[in-house]
Protein backbone atom coordinates (compact mmCIF):
# COMPACT_ATOMS: atom_id res chain seq x y z
CA UNK A 1 0.00 0.00 0.00
CA UNK A 2 0.96 3.68 -0.53
CA UNK A 3 1.74 5.42 2.38
CA UNK A 4 -1.08 7.13 3.78
CA UNK A 5 -1.79 11.04 2.42
CA UNK A 6 -1.31 13.82 4.74
CA UNK A 7 -4.53 14.59 7.06
CA UNK A 8 -4.48 18.63 5.48
CA UNK A 9 -3.87 17.45 1.98
CA UNK A 10 -6.84 14.90 2.22
CA UNK A 11 -9.39 17.26 3.56
CA UNK A 12 -8.34 19.78 0.64
CA UNK A 13 -8.77 17.44 -1.48
CA UNK A 14 -12.12 16.40 -0.46
CA UNK A 15 -13.47 19.68 -0.21
CA UNK A 16 -12.04 20.56 -3.86
CA UNK A 17 -13.82 17.58 -4.71
CA UNK A 18 -17.07 18.59 -3.18
CA UNK A 19 -17.30 21.88 -4.80
CA UNK A 20 -16.64 20.96 -7.64
CA UNK A 21 -19.42 17.89 -8.33
CA UNK A 22 -21.67 19.69 -6.02
CA UNK A 23 -21.81 16.63 -3.93
CA UNK A 24 -22.32 18.55 -0.51
CA UNK A 25 -20.92 21.28 1.96
CA UNK A 26 -17.20 20.57 2.28
CA UNK A 27 -17.66 20.50 5.67
CA UNK A 28 -20.04 17.45 5.42
CA UNK A 29 -17.73 16.14 2.77
CA UNK A 30 -14.65 16.18 4.58
CA UNK A 31 -15.54 14.31 6.77
CA UNK A 32 -13.67 11.10 7.57
CA UNK A 33 -13.86 8.65 5.34
CA UNK A 34 -16.17 5.70 4.89
CA UNK A 35 -15.49 1.62 4.97
CA UNK A 36 -15.11 1.41 1.05
CA UNK A 37 -11.65 0.32 1.25
CA UNK A 38 -9.32 -2.45 3.34
CA UNK A 39 -5.99 -2.92 3.33
CA UNK A 40 -6.72 -5.23 0.37
CA UNK A 41 -8.64 -2.49 -1.48
CA UNK A 42 -12.50 -1.89 -2.38
CA UNK A 43 -14.97 -3.99 0.08
CA UNK A 44 -17.17 -5.71 -1.71
CA UNK A 45 -19.42 -2.98 -0.59
CA UNK A 46 -18.48 -0.82 -3.32
CA UNK A 47 -20.17 -3.39 -6.15
CA UNK A 48 -23.56 -2.82 -4.01
CA UNK A 49 -23.32 0.58 -4.02
CA UNK A 50 -22.77 1.19 -7.49
CA UNK A 51 -25.16 -1.87 -8.26
CA UNK A 52 -27.77 0.48 -6.64
CA UNK A 53 -27.21 3.23 -8.31
CA UNK A 54 -27.30 1.63 -11.73
CA UNK A 55 -30.64 0.48 -10.75
CA UNK A 56 -32.06 3.46 -9.79
CA UNK A 57 -34.16 3.56 -12.37
CA UNK A 58 -36.32 0.85 -10.64
CA UNK A 59 -37.46 2.52 -7.98
CA UNK A 60 -38.42 6.06 -10.39
CA UNK A 61 -34.98 7.77 -10.00
CA UNK A 62 -32.98 8.59 -12.66
CA UNK A 63 -29.01 6.93 -11.99
CA UNK A 64 -27.48 9.48 -13.63
CA UNK A 65 -27.83 11.92 -10.46
CA UNK A 66 -25.85 10.01 -8.98
CA UNK A 67 -22.77 9.54 -11.39
CA UNK A 68 -23.44 5.61 -11.72
CA UNK A 69 -22.01 5.36 -15.17
CA UNK A 70 -18.66 6.98 -14.12
CA UNK A 71 -18.34 5.58 -10.78
CA UNK A 72 -18.67 1.85 -12.22
CA UNK A 73 -16.14 3.16 -15.10
CA UNK A 74 -14.12 4.53 -12.32
CA UNK A 75 -13.97 1.08 -10.10
CA UNK A 76 -13.35 -0.70 -13.50
CA UNK A 77 -10.80 1.22 -14.57
CA UNK A 78 -9.32 1.93 -11.26
CA UNK A 79 -9.27 -1.97 -10.72
CA UNK A 80 -7.61 -3.03 -13.95
CA UNK A 81 -4.64 -0.56 -13.49
CA UNK A 82 -4.28 -1.40 -9.84
CA UNK A 83 -4.22 2.32 -9.33
CA UNK A 84 -6.19 1.95 -5.97
CA UNK A 85 -2.60 1.59 -4.22
CA UNK A 86 -2.57 5.38 -5.06
CA UNK A 87 -4.46 7.59 -1.92
CA UNK A 88 -5.53 10.41 -3.92
CA UNK A 89 -7.14 8.12 -6.18
CA UNK A 90 -9.18 6.75 -3.67
CA UNK A 91 -9.97 9.93 -1.61
CA UNK A 92 -11.48 11.06 -4.67
CA UNK A 93 -13.77 7.72 -5.28
CA UNK A 94 -14.39 7.45 -1.38
CA UNK A 95 -16.12 11.06 -1.69
CA UNK A 96 -18.03 10.71 -5.00
CA UNK A 97 -19.38 7.44 -3.76
CA UNK A 98 -20.19 8.40 0.06
CA UNK A 99 -22.00 11.79 -1.58
CA UNK A 100 -23.73 9.51 -4.85
CA UNK A 101 -24.92 7.05 -2.11
CA UNK A 102 -26.19 9.49 0.62
CA UNK A 103 -28.33 11.63 -1.94
CA UNK A 104 -29.58 8.29 -3.34
CA UNK A 105 -30.94 7.00 0.32
CA UNK A 106 -31.93 10.63 1.22
CA UNK A 107 -33.67 10.82 -2.56
CA UNK A 108 -35.64 7.32 -1.75
CA UNK A 109 -36.70 8.75 1.18
CA UNK A 110 -38.08 12.31 0.41
CA UNK A 111 -37.93 12.43 -3.17
CA UNK A 112 -35.87 14.74 -5.20
CA UNK A 113 -37.79 17.99 -4.86
CA UNK A 114 -39.44 19.74 -2.32
CA UNK A 115 -43.52 19.78 -2.71
CA UNK A 116 -43.72 23.40 -2.65
CA UNK A 117 -41.30 23.36 -6.07
CA UNK A 118 -44.75 21.51 -7.27
CA UNK A 119 -47.68 24.44 -5.84
CA UNK A 120 -48.27 21.53 -2.98
CA UNK A 121 -48.48 22.64 0.35
CA UNK A 122 -47.74 20.31 3.05
CA UNK A 123 -46.55 19.80 5.97
CA UNK A 124 -42.94 18.70 6.69
CA UNK A 125 -43.13 15.26 7.78
CA UNK A 126 -43.39 14.88 11.93
CA UNK A 127 -40.53 12.55 12.09
CA UNK A 128 -38.11 15.27 9.84
CA UNK A 129 -35.49 14.99 7.45
CA UNK A 130 -33.35 11.80 6.80
CA UNK A 131 -29.94 12.04 8.35
CA UNK A 132 -28.71 10.17 4.86
CA UNK A 133 -24.99 10.35 6.52
CA UNK A 134 -25.24 8.65 9.26
CA UNK A 135 -27.85 5.83 8.20
CA UNK A 136 -25.15 5.36 5.00
CA UNK A 137 -22.33 5.06 7.89
CA UNK A 138 -24.17 2.56 10.05
CA UNK A 139 -25.03 0.69 6.51
CA UNK A 140 -21.61 0.11 5.84
CA UNK A 141 -20.56 -0.86 9.23
CA UNK A 142 -23.50 -3.31 9.78
CA UNK A 143 -22.37 -5.06 6.12
CA UNK A 144 -26.26 -3.91 5.16
CA UNK A 145 -26.43 -1.35 2.36
CA UNK A 146 -29.10 -3.34 -0.20
CA UNK A 147 -30.98 -3.69 2.75
CA UNK A 148 -31.45 -0.74 4.22
CA UNK A 149 -31.92 0.95 0.29
CA UNK A 150 -34.78 -1.63 -0.12
CA UNK A 151 -36.17 -0.75 3.41
CA UNK A 152 -36.52 2.83 2.53
CA UNK A 153 -38.16 1.99 -0.91
CA UNK A 154 -40.61 -0.26 1.32
CA UNK A 155 -41.72 3.07 2.44
CA UNK A 156 -43.14 4.14 -0.76
CA UNK A 157 -46.95 3.77 -1.03
CA UNK A 158 -47.89 0.90 -3.63
CA UNK A 159 -44.15 0.02 -3.67
CA UNK A 160 -44.77 -3.56 -5.28
CA UNK A 161 -46.98 -2.91 -7.81
CA UNK A 162 -45.81 0.53 -9.14
CA UNK A 163 -42.29 -1.12 -9.58
CA UNK A 164 -43.94 -3.84 -11.40
CA UNK A 165 -45.68 -1.39 -13.46
CA UNK A 166 -43.14 0.83 -14.19
CA UNK A 167 -40.99 -2.10 -15.09
CA UNK A 168 -43.53 -3.63 -17.51
CA UNK A 169 -44.25 -0.15 -19.20
CA UNK A 170 -40.25 -0.05 -19.77
CA UNK A 171 -40.08 -3.17 -21.30
CA UNK A 172 -42.82 -2.44 -23.80
CA UNK A 173 -41.16 0.38 -24.65
CA UNK A 174 -38.63 -1.28 -26.83
CA UNK A 175 -41.42 -2.89 -28.51
CA UNK A 176 -41.62 -1.74 -32.32
CA UNK A 177 -45.74 -0.40 -33.44
CA UNK A 178 -46.29 2.08 -30.52
CA UNK A 179 -44.00 4.71 -32.73
CA UNK A 180 -46.76 4.99 -35.58
CA UNK A 181 -50.17 6.34 -33.95
CA UNK A 182 -53.10 4.56 -34.89
CA UNK A 183 -54.80 6.06 -37.28
CA UNK A 184 -58.28 7.63 -36.90
CA UNK A 185 -61.15 5.30 -38.30
CA UNK A 186 -63.27 5.99 -41.33
CA UNK A 187 -66.29 6.93 -39.28
CA UNK A 188 -64.38 8.88 -36.07
CA UNK A 189 -65.37 5.72 -34.01
CA UNK A 190 -65.12 1.41 -33.76
CA UNK A 191 -67.96 -0.21 -32.91
CA UNK A 192 -68.83 -4.12 -32.98
CA UNK A 193 -68.66 -5.07 -36.84
CA UNK A 194 -66.82 -2.19 -38.13
CA UNK A 195 -63.23 -3.52 -39.99
CA UNK A 196 -59.84 -1.82 -39.38
CA UNK A 197 -57.18 -1.71 -41.33
CA UNK A 198 -55.10 -0.96 -37.72
CA UNK A 199 -56.67 -3.99 -36.19
CA UNK A 200 -54.12 -6.39 -35.36
CA UNK A 201 -52.16 -3.42 -33.73
CA UNK A 202 -54.82 -2.39 -31.66
CA UNK A 203 -54.97 -5.93 -30.20
CA UNK A 204 -51.56 -6.01 -29.77
CA UNK A 205 -51.09 -2.64 -27.66
CA UNK A 206 -54.71 -4.26 -25.48
CA UNK A 207 -52.25 -7.31 -25.33
CA UNK A 208 -49.11 -5.63 -24.00
CA UNK A 209 -50.89 -4.39 -21.30
CA UNK A 210 -52.85 -6.96 -20.09
CA UNK A 211 -56.35 -6.05 -21.10
CA UNK A 212 -56.84 -9.04 -23.55
CA UNK A 213 -55.58 -12.57 -24.36
CA UNK A 214 -52.72 -13.06 -27.07
CA UNK A 215 -55.23 -13.83 -29.79
CA UNK A 216 -55.05 -14.30 -34.13
CA UNK A 217 -56.63 -10.89 -34.76
CA UNK A 218 -60.15 -10.94 -36.07
CA UNK A 219 -61.82 -9.78 -39.49
CA UNK A 220 -63.52 -6.93 -37.65
CA UNK A 221 -64.19 -5.83 -34.49
CA UNK A 222 -66.26 -8.10 -32.14
CA UNK A 223 -67.46 -8.64 -28.36
CA UNK A 224 -64.10 -9.90 -27.13
CA UNK A 225 -62.39 -6.54 -28.36
CA UNK A 226 -64.72 -4.33 -27.25
CA UNK A 227 -65.04 -6.00 -23.84
CA UNK A 228 -60.90 -5.69 -23.68
CA UNK A 229 -61.48 -1.96 -24.77
CA UNK A 230 -64.01 -1.29 -21.98
CA UNK A 231 -61.32 -2.73 -19.34
CA UNK A 232 -58.61 -0.32 -21.22
CA UNK A 233 -61.12 2.46 -20.74
CA UNK A 234 -61.74 1.69 -16.92
CA UNK A 235 -58.47 1.78 -16.30
CA UNK A 236 -57.71 5.25 -18.22
CA UNK A 237 -60.93 6.88 -16.57
CA UNK A 238 -62.90 7.05 -19.95
CA UNK A 239 -66.40 6.12 -19.97
CA UNK A 240 -66.48 1.93 -20.52
CA UNK A 241 -68.84 1.86 -23.04
CA UNK A 242 -66.41 -0.39 -25.58
CA UNK A 243 -66.34 1.87 -28.14
CA UNK A 244 -63.14 3.31 -29.60
CA UNK A 245 -63.49 7.34 -30.56
CA UNK A 246 -61.14 10.14 -30.26
CA UNK A 247 -60.27 10.05 -26.25
CA UNK A 248 -59.84 6.44 -26.16
CA UNK A 249 -58.05 6.40 -29.40
CA UNK A 250 -55.81 9.27 -27.84
CA UNK A 251 -54.92 7.19 -24.75
CA UNK A 252 -54.25 3.95 -26.74
CA UNK A 253 -51.68 5.94 -28.89
CA UNK A 254 -50.03 6.87 -25.52
CA UNK A 255 -47.03 5.23 -25.52
CA UNK A 256 -45.27 2.68 -22.96
CA UNK A 257 -42.03 5.47 -22.45
CA UNK A 258 -44.84 8.24 -21.73
CA UNK A 259 -46.55 5.17 -19.33
CA UNK A 260 -43.45 4.62 -17.58
CA UNK A 261 -42.29 8.30 -16.93
CA UNK A 262 -46.02 8.90 -15.75
CA UNK A 263 -44.99 6.30 -13.24
CA UNK A 264 -42.29 7.34 -12.01
CA UNK A 265 -43.64 10.99 -11.58
CA UNK A 266 -46.26 9.45 -9.41
CA UNK A 267 -43.34 7.86 -7.81
CA UNK A 268 -41.73 10.74 -6.79
CA UNK A 269 -44.57 12.13 -5.59
CA UNK A 270 -45.72 9.66 -2.98
CA UNK A 271 -42.25 10.22 -1.47
CA UNK A 272 -43.81 13.62 0.13
CA UNK A 273 -47.27 12.87 -0.04
CA UNK A 274 -47.82 12.77 3.88
CA UNK A 275 -50.75 9.45 3.56
CA UNK A 276 -50.01 8.12 6.43
CA UNK A 277 -49.78 10.68 8.86
CA UNK A 278 -52.72 9.69 11.07
CA UNK A 279 -54.66 7.62 12.87
CA UNK A 280 -57.77 7.64 10.80
CA UNK A 281 -57.24 9.95 7.16
CA UNK A 282 -59.43 11.53 4.48
CA UNK A 283 -57.52 11.54 1.20
CA UNK A 284 -58.77 13.55 -1.72
CA UNK A 285 -57.00 12.47 -4.93
CA UNK A 286 -58.00 15.37 -7.83
CA UNK A 287 -57.57 13.77 -11.08
CA UNK A 288 -58.42 10.81 -10.15
CA UNK A 289 -62.07 12.40 -8.88
CA UNK A 290 -61.78 9.92 -5.64
CA UNK A 291 -61.95 10.31 -1.94
CA UNK A 292 -61.12 8.12 0.14
CA UNK A 293 -61.25 7.47 4.03
CA UNK A 294 -59.42 5.06 5.66
CA UNK A 295 -57.83 4.03 8.92
CA UNK A 296 -53.98 3.27 9.60
CA UNK A 297 -52.49 0.60 11.99
CA UNK A 298 -49.13 -0.75 12.07
CA UNK A 299 -48.40 0.77 8.86
CA UNK A 300 -51.67 -1.62 6.98
CA UNK A 301 -54.17 0.84 5.49
CA UNK A 302 -57.71 -0.11 6.14
CA UNK A 303 -60.10 1.92 3.37
CA UNK A 304 -63.52 2.06 5.10
CA UNK A 305 -65.24 4.75 2.65
CA UNK A 306 -64.48 5.45 -1.36
CA UNK A 307 -66.67 8.01 -3.09
CA UNK A 308 -66.92 10.15 -6.08
CA UNK A 309 -65.94 13.68 -5.99
CA UNK A 310 -66.29 17.01 -8.21
CA UNK A 311 -63.53 19.63 -7.82
CA UNK A 312 -62.11 22.99 -8.99
CA UNK A 313 -62.37 23.08 -12.67
CA UNK A 314 -59.38 22.92 -14.72
CA UNK A 315 -59.56 26.07 -16.60
CA UNK A 316 -59.70 28.89 -14.07
CA UNK A 317 -60.46 27.44 -10.28
CA UNK A 318 -58.34 24.46 -9.78
CA UNK A 319 -58.76 22.97 -6.20
CA UNK A 320 -55.37 23.65 -4.27
CA UNK A 321 -53.02 21.06 -2.77
CA UNK A 322 -52.51 20.91 1.12
CA UNK A 323 -53.36 18.99 4.19
CA UNK A 324 -54.85 20.33 7.21
CA UNK A 325 -57.34 18.94 9.82
CA UNK A 326 -60.79 18.80 10.07
CA UNK A 327 -62.29 20.49 13.26
CA UNK A 328 -66.38 21.27 12.38
CA UNK A 329 -69.03 19.90 10.90
CA UNK A 330 -71.45 22.32 9.92
CA UNK A 331 -75.25 20.86 9.15
CA UNK A 332 -77.79 22.66 7.39
CA UNK A 333 -75.37 25.29 6.49
CA UNK A 334 -75.25 28.79 5.46
CA UNK A 335 -73.26 29.59 2.01
CA UNK A 336 -71.40 33.01 2.29
CA UNK A 337 -70.68 33.78 -1.55
CA UNK A 338 -67.35 34.18 -1.98
CA UNK A 339 -66.59 37.74 -3.24
CA UNK A 340 -65.06 36.57 -6.99
CA UNK A 341 -68.42 34.55 -7.44
CA UNK A 342 -70.82 37.45 -6.17
CA UNK A 343 -69.25 39.53 -8.55
CA UNK A 344 -68.72 37.81 -11.39
CA UNK A 345 -72.31 35.53 -11.45
CA UNK A 346 -74.66 36.29 -8.79
CA UNK A 347 -74.59 40.34 -8.75
CA UNK A 348 -75.33 39.99 -12.86
CA UNK A 349 -77.75 37.48 -12.18
CA UNK A 350 -79.91 39.14 -10.03
CA UNK A 351 -79.54 42.13 -11.90
CA UNK A 352 -81.03 40.09 -15.17
CA UNK A 353 -83.16 38.29 -12.96
CA UNK A 354 -84.63 40.02 -9.93
CA UNK A 355 -86.71 36.51 -8.86
CA UNK A 356 -83.59 34.54 -8.96
CA UNK A 357 -82.63 36.27 -5.19
CA UNK A 358 -85.98 34.92 -3.43
CA UNK A 359 -85.78 31.45 -5.22
CA UNK A 360 -82.71 30.64 -4.14
CA UNK A 361 -82.67 31.85 -0.34
CA UNK A 362 -80.35 34.71 -0.48
CA UNK A 363 -79.95 37.50 1.71
CA UNK A 364 -77.85 40.26 2.67
CA UNK A 365 -75.04 40.93 5.68
CA UNK A 366 -74.37 44.12 6.42
CA UNK A 367 -70.94 45.11 8.12
CA UNK A 368 -73.05 44.64 11.69
CA UNK A 369 -74.08 41.59 11.02
CA UNK A 370 -77.74 42.45 9.92
CA UNK A 371 -79.60 40.62 7.93
CA UNK A 372 -81.10 42.29 4.77
CA UNK A 373 -83.86 39.64 3.23
CA UNK A 374 -85.12 42.72 0.70
CA UNK A 375 -83.51 42.91 -2.75
CA UNK A 376 -82.74 46.50 -4.15
CA UNK A 377 -80.40 48.52 -6.40
CA UNK A 378 -78.71 50.36 -3.45
CA UNK A 379 -78.59 46.36 -1.61
CA UNK A 380 -76.64 45.28 -4.43
CA UNK A 381 -74.42 48.31 -5.17
CA UNK A 382 -73.70 47.61 -1.46
CA UNK A 383 -72.19 43.95 -2.42
CA UNK A 384 -70.48 45.52 -5.58
CA UNK A 385 -68.65 47.79 -3.30
CA UNK A 386 -67.53 45.24 -1.02
CA UNK A 387 -69.49 46.60 2.17
CA UNK A 388 -72.36 44.32 2.29
CA UNK A 389 -72.07 40.35 1.76
CA UNK A 390 -74.34 37.76 0.61
CA UNK A 391 -75.21 34.82 1.78
CA UNK A 392 -77.63 31.80 1.01
CA UNK A 393 -79.90 29.90 3.84
CA UNK A 394 -80.00 26.87 4.53
CA UNK A 395 -82.09 24.71 2.09
CA UNK A 396 -82.60 22.70 -0.98
CA UNK A 397 -80.79 25.50 -3.25
CA UNK A 398 -77.98 25.98 -1.03
CA UNK A 399 -75.03 25.41 -3.15
CA UNK A 400 -73.70 23.62 -0.24
CA UNK A 401 -76.53 20.99 0.15
CA UNK A 402 -76.98 19.90 3.33
CA UNK A 403 -73.71 19.28 5.30
CA UNK A 404 -70.21 20.86 5.33
CA UNK A 405 -67.05 19.85 6.56
CA UNK A 406 -64.53 22.42 7.76
CA UNK A 407 -60.66 21.90 8.11
CA UNK A 408 -59.78 25.45 8.32
CA UNK A 409 -56.91 26.57 5.34
CA UNK A 410 -55.76 29.63 3.95
CA UNK A 411 -57.95 29.39 0.75
CA UNK A 412 -61.38 28.27 2.24
CA UNK A 413 -61.83 25.14 0.54
CA UNK A 414 -63.81 22.48 2.54
CA UNK A 415 -65.87 19.53 1.41
CA UNK A 416 -69.42 19.74 1.10
CA UNK A 417 -73.01 18.04 0.03
CA UNK A 418 -74.22 19.01 -3.33
CA UNK A 419 -77.99 20.22 -4.65
CA UNK A 420 -77.28 18.78 -8.05
CA UNK A 421 -75.80 15.15 -7.79
CA UNK A 422 -76.46 13.98 -11.22
CA UNK A 423 -73.01 15.60 -11.98
CA UNK A 424 -71.21 12.62 -10.42
CA UNK A 425 -72.61 10.34 -13.55
CA UNK A 426 -69.69 12.32 -15.45
CA UNK A 427 -66.08 10.60 -16.01
CA UNK A 428 -64.46 13.59 -16.21
CA UNK A 429 -65.69 15.96 -12.56
CA UNK A 430 -63.91 19.19 -12.30
CA UNK A 431 -67.26 21.66 -11.99
CA UNK A 432 -66.84 23.37 -8.66
CA UNK A 433 -65.17 26.74 -7.90
CA UNK A 434 -62.19 25.06 -5.99
CA UNK A 435 -64.20 23.30 -2.94
CA UNK A 436 -64.78 19.66 -2.78
CA UNK A 437 -68.70 18.45 -3.52
CA UNK A 438 -68.94 14.71 -1.94
CA UNK A 439 -71.33 11.82 -3.65
CA UNK A 440 -72.07 10.17 0.25
CA UNK A 441 -72.07 12.82 2.56
CA UNK A 442 -73.88 10.90 5.21
CA UNK A 443 -71.55 8.05 4.96
CA UNK A 444 -68.90 10.53 5.02
CA UNK A 445 -70.59 12.22 8.12
CA UNK A 446 -70.47 8.90 10.13
CA UNK A 447 -66.75 8.28 9.26
CA UNK A 448 -65.82 11.40 10.63
CA UNK A 449 -67.95 11.36 13.86
CA UNK A 450 -67.23 7.45 14.49
CA UNK A 451 -66.02 8.30 17.71
CA UNK A 452 -68.96 9.60 19.29
CA UNK A 453 -72.27 7.22 19.12
CA UNK A 454 -74.14 9.73 19.62
CA UNK A 455 -74.38 10.06 15.85
CA UNK A 456 -75.75 7.74 14.10
CA UNK A 457 -77.03 7.89 10.16
CA UNK A 458 -80.72 8.73 11.43
CA UNK A 459 -79.28 12.00 13.58
CA UNK A 460 -76.66 12.74 11.09
CA UNK A 461 -79.90 12.91 8.24
CA UNK A 462 -82.29 14.58 10.80
CA UNK A 463 -79.38 17.14 11.41
CA UNK A 464 -78.65 17.80 7.62
CA UNK A 465 -83.04 18.66 6.59
CA UNK A 466 -83.69 20.30 9.80
CA UNK A 467 -82.93 23.73 8.07
CA UNK A 468 -81.61 25.15 10.92
CA UNK A 469 -77.48 25.87 10.65
CA UNK A 470 -75.64 24.09 13.48
CA UNK A 471 -72.08 23.77 13.89
CA UNK A 472 -70.71 21.05 15.90
CA UNK A 473 -66.94 20.70 17.13
CA UNK A 474 -64.99 17.05 16.36
CA UNK A 475 -64.12 15.24 19.45
CA UNK A 476 -60.47 14.49 17.63
CA UNK A 477 -59.43 16.33 14.84
CA UNK A 478 -59.19 14.23 11.73
CA UNK A 479 -56.26 14.59 9.04
CA UNK A 480 -57.82 15.88 5.41
CA UNK A 481 -55.16 16.08 2.70
CA UNK A 482 -55.72 16.83 -0.91
CA UNK A 483 -53.02 15.11 -2.99
CA UNK A 484 -52.47 14.24 -6.59
CA UNK A 485 -51.75 11.34 -8.32
CA UNK A 486 -52.41 10.59 -12.10
CA UNK A 487 -51.66 6.75 -11.21
CA UNK A 488 -53.28 4.14 -8.84
CA UNK A 489 -52.90 1.46 -8.16
CA UNK A 490 -56.55 -1.24 -7.39
CA UNK A 491 -56.86 -4.58 -6.73
CA UNK A 492 -53.75 -5.30 -8.42
CA UNK A 493 -54.27 -3.29 -11.67
CA UNK A 494 -52.57 0.01 -12.52
CA UNK A 495 -55.29 2.99 -13.86
CA UNK A 496 -53.77 5.97 -15.02
CA UNK A 497 -55.53 9.40 -15.00
CA UNK A 498 -54.78 13.10 -16.98
CA UNK A 499 -52.87 15.06 -15.94
CA UNK A 500 -55.84 17.23 -14.60
CA UNK A 501 -54.17 20.72 -13.88
CA UNK A 502 -51.36 20.07 -15.26
CA UNK A 503 -48.72 19.26 -12.36
CA UNK A 504 -46.78 16.19 -13.45
CA UNK A 505 -46.03 18.75 -16.41
CA UNK A 506 -44.56 20.84 -12.87
CA UNK A 507 -42.90 18.15 -11.90
CA UNK A 508 -41.29 16.82 -14.97
CA UNK A 509 -39.74 20.07 -15.46
CA UNK A 510 -38.80 20.70 -12.17
CA UNK A 511 -36.39 16.78 -12.29
CA UNK A 512 -35.06 17.35 -15.60
CA UNK A 513 -33.98 20.91 -14.25
CA UNK A 514 -32.47 19.20 -11.33
CA UNK A 515 -30.84 16.71 -13.30
CA UNK A 516 -29.53 19.13 -15.43
CA UNK A 517 -27.97 20.96 -12.92
CA UNK A 518 -26.26 17.83 -11.44
CA UNK A 519 -25.28 17.10 -14.85
CA UNK A 520 -23.17 20.43 -15.20
CA UNK A 521 -21.31 19.59 -11.98
CA UNK A 522 -19.60 16.57 -13.29
CA UNK A 523 -16.06 15.83 -13.44
CA UNK A 524 -13.35 12.76 -14.26
CA UNK A 525 -13.64 10.34 -10.78
CA UNK A 526 -9.80 9.43 -12.22
CA UNK A 527 -8.51 11.75 -9.50
CA UNK A 528 -6.36 14.48 -9.54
Amino acid sequence: MAPRMNPIRRLGLVACLAATLGLGTPAASAAPPLDWFDTHGPTAQVTVAIDLLRQAADHGLDPADYHAQALADAASQQAQSGHWNDEARRVVFDAALTAAMQRYLSDLYAGRVTPAQVRARFAPRPQGPLDAATLLRHALASGRLAETAQDLARQLPMAQPLQAALRQYRSLAGQPGWQTPLPVPARGKLVAGDGYPALAELERRLTAVGDLQARPAPPQVDDILIAAVRRFQLRHGLEPDGVVGRLTLAQLNVTPAQRARQIALTMERLRWTPLLQGRRMIVVNVPEFMLRAYTVEDGRVDVQLEMKIIVGKALDTRTPLFDEDMRYIEFSPYWNVPRSIALQETLPKLREEPGYFAQQGFEFVTPDRRVVEVLSDAAIEAVQQGQWRIRQRPGPHNALGAIKFIFPNNDNIYLHHTPAPRLFARQRRDFSHGCIRVEAPVALARFVLQDDPRWNHERIEEAMNAGVSRTIRLRETLPVLIAYSTVVVKHGQVYFHDDLYGHDRLLDEALRARSAALARTRTPLSGP
